[in-house]
């Protein structure tokens, strides 16, 4: 019976990195069914993704082979199993927009994600969550609190095994220690108006600057705020005719659609970290 499995790679740039990967992958009975890679000149780094099919090998003996060969290569690898759904937790505060888009495309087939847990700090969504049948985890935070609640956070992570963490307008600074603990797994969304339009109601800000433009990113987490590798942006255009309802849908929309891109892409093992960037094989 063959198993699907992705295989992701970087390494220092050098010849012979595709053809070595390719006979590796026949030598131990491996079909490749897609395959993509990139040379950044700019770093002597490459990069590599490969989808294959394999009956001889169990993911541990492949894992295994896979430690030998890679090591003369210097390779930074993972091994994926293609037939699990992503573990994934996400976390919302007010705003549903991207939770529901998420949760309806996950019900239709549409994201490959196991959604284990939703954690919120507000009880708007415990319905929703109810109605898929995800556990619903209401965690409040204030100042006071915000240790013991992140550290009850993670704990939920760890214990649903998630591989992701979705912040999906969840509306709270996530602090450096849990950013480093979640590094390469949790991405967050927010509109693009950053730096220029902070704090609460960004949309009304940039109706009243007259905005022409409506955006959305979609990055990892890290410490530096909003400033992770970004994974995903997308834009609508906008005119004097649009009220400030009209471009908050605008808005929320957007969002919902990078983020969903992002997550689908992550969750298929299409993007690598190369440094503050990210590559992309979609």
């Amino acid at each position: 019976m063959n198993h699907a499995y992705i295989l992701t790679l970087s390494c220092p740039d050098r010849r012979g990195i595709v053809h070595a990967v390719s006979g590796f992958l026949f030598d131990n009975g491996g079909n490749i069914e897609e395959a993509a890679q990139y040379n950044d000149h700019d770093t002597g780094l490459f990069f590599m993704r490969v989808q294959f099919a394999c009956s001889q090998l169990t993911h541990q003996e492949l894992s295994s082979q896979l430690k030998s060969f890679a090591e003369p290569f210097q390779m930074n690898w993972q091994l994926h199993d293609n037939a699990q759904p992503m573990r994934t937790v996400i976390m919302v505060s007010k705003e549903g927009h991207c939770l529901n888009d998420l949760l309806f495309r996950c019900k239709s087939g549409l994201l490959p994600l196991d959604v284990r847990a939703i954690i919120s700090n507000h009880r708007e969504f415990y319905q929703l969550a109810a109605s898929y049948d995800i556990p619903f985890h209401h965690l409040p935070m204030t100042a006071a609190t915000k240790s013991q609640v992140e550290a009850r956070q993670l704990e939920i992570i760890d214990a649903e095994g998630a591989e992701l963490v979705v912040l999906a307008r969840y509306m709270q600074i996530l602090s450096n220690d849990l950013c480093k603990k979640l590094a390469g797994r949790a991405i967050n969304i927010h509109h693009s108006f950053l730096p220029s339009f902070k704090g609460a109601k960004p949309y009304y800000q940039a109706h009243d600057r007259g905005v022409k433009l409506i955006g959305a990113t979609a990055h990892y987490v890290t410490a530096d705020l909003d400033e992770g590798p970004i994974i995903e942006q997308d834009v609508a255009r906008a005119d004097h005719s649009k009220t400030v309802e009209a471009l908050t849908a605008m808005g929320r929309d957007t969002e919902s659609q990078v983020l969903a891109r992002a997550v689908l892409w992550h969750s298929e093992h299409r993007v690598l970290l190369n440094g503050h960037k990210t590559v992309i094989f979609k």
